[in-house]
C-alpha cells in the first residue's frame, strides 16, 4: 500500500524546518558577557533580544573591532568602562581632545530619547573667542571661575598648537564648563559658543596640575525607566550571577525551536522565561 501524500510531505518539511532553524541559530550573533574587555551585563546587551530594548538602538558591540560603542544623533563614540553599582558609563569622544591630542571638534551630543544623560564630567571648552568671562548661553555665565586653574594646566600643553594658539597661550580662550547642560538639539554647543574644541575630565588623579596624569573621558548615567523593577532585577541578577545573559526580546528574536535544539547541543544550557525577561545561560551559536 501506497504511502498517503501527507505523510510523504510530513518528512519534507521537517527537513526544511530543521534546515531554517540551523541556519538560522549558526548566523544569528548570541547574547554574549563581554564585549572586548568589558563585561556586559543587563541592561545592556550585545545585540537585538539581549540585555533591555530600550538600549539597543544605542548600544552595539562591533563584530570586526569587538568594541562597546555608543551610537547618537551626533556620532558614535567607544565606551571604554562601565560601572554596574552607580549605573555610569564612560566614552571616549575620537575627536575630543587631551593633552597629548588635541583637536577641532564637533558638538557632542545624546538622544533626548535615550537613558543618558551627561555625568560628574569636567568640560574645558579650548581656543574659544576671548575673554571667556563673557560666554553666556540665554544669557547666564557659562564658565567657571573657581576651575579656571585646570585652563592653566591644560594649556602647557604643547599640543594647544594645533587649535591655532601659540605655546603657552593665555587662558582666556579657555572655559571650565561644569556643570555642562545640552542644548535643545541634546548637544554640548561648541559651534554656537564658537569653541574650537574640548576636552572632557572624568578624573585629575594625584596631580591635579599635570594635564598628563588627567582620565580624559565623557561619564554618561543611565537609568532603566519603568523596565528597571524588582523581579527584572531579581531574575537578571540570578541570571547573570550563574553566567548567563539577560535579555527582555530573546524568545521573540530567535525563536523557541532554536534555544531547544541549542539546549540540547549545550549540556545543561537552557531557556528560562519570568514575564518578560528571558535568561539564556552562556548561549552560544551552535556549531555543526
Amino acid at each position: 500500500m501506497k504511502p498517503s501524500l501527507s505523510f510523504t510531505l510530513h518528512p519534507i518539511l521537517f527537513i526544511i524546518l530543521f534546515t531554517s532553524q540551523l541556519t538560522l541559530a549558526s548566523s544569528d550573533p548570541a547574547c554574549r558577557t563581554t564585549c572586548g574587555s568589558l563585561p556586559v551585563k543587563y541592561p545592556f546587551g550585545t545585540g537585538y533580544g539581549c540585555g533591555s530594548p530600550l538600549f539597543h538602538p544605542y548600544i552595539t558591540c562591533t563584530a570586526d573591532t569587538d568594541h562597546f560603542i555608543l551610537t547618537t544623533h551626533t556620532g558614535s563614540y567607544p565606551i571604554t568602562s562601565i560601572s554596574y553599582t552607580t549605573s555610569t558609563l564612560i566614552i571616549t569622544p575620537p575627536l575630543m581632545s587631551t593633552c597629548t591630542t588635541m583637536q577641532f571638534s564637533p558638538n557632542l551630543g545624546l538622544d533626548w530619547a535615550s537613558p543618558f544623560q551627561l555625568g560628574p564630567s569636567t568640560f574645558i571648552l579650548l581656543s574659544c573667542p576671548p575673554p571667556t568671562s563673557s560666554l553666556t548661553i540665554k544669557g547666564s555665565p557659562v564658565c567657571d571661575p573657581s576651575s579656571s586653574h585646570l585652563c592653566a594646566s591644560i594649556y602647557t600643553c604643547p599640543a594647544v598648537v594645533t587649535l591655532g594658539l601659540p605655546l603657552f597661550p593665555p587662558t582666556n580662550t579657555c572655559c571650565v564648563y561644569s556643570p555642562a547642560n545640552l542644548n535643545t538639539k541634546g548637544e554640548l554647543d561648541l559651534h554656537g559658543l564658537d569653541c574650537a574644541g574640548y576636552a572632557s575630565v572624568v578624573s585629575l588623579g594625584e596631580y591635579q596640575t599635570d594635564p598628563n596624569g588627567w582620565v580624559y573621558g565623557v561619564a554618561l548615567k543611565y537609568n532603566h525607566g519603568g523596565l528597571d523593577n524588582y523581579n527584572t532585577a531579581t531574575t537578571c541578577g540570578g541570571c547573570e550571577r550563574s553566567g548567563g545573559v539577560c535579555g527582555e526580546s530573546l524568545v521573540e528574536a530567535v525563536g523557541w525551536s532554536v534555544f531547544r535544539y541549542r539546549s540540547l547541543r549545550e549540556k545543561e544550557r537552557s531557556l528560562h522565561v519570568k514575564g518578560d525577561v528571558s535568561c539564556v545561560p552562556g548561549l552560544i551559536p551552535a556549531s555543526f
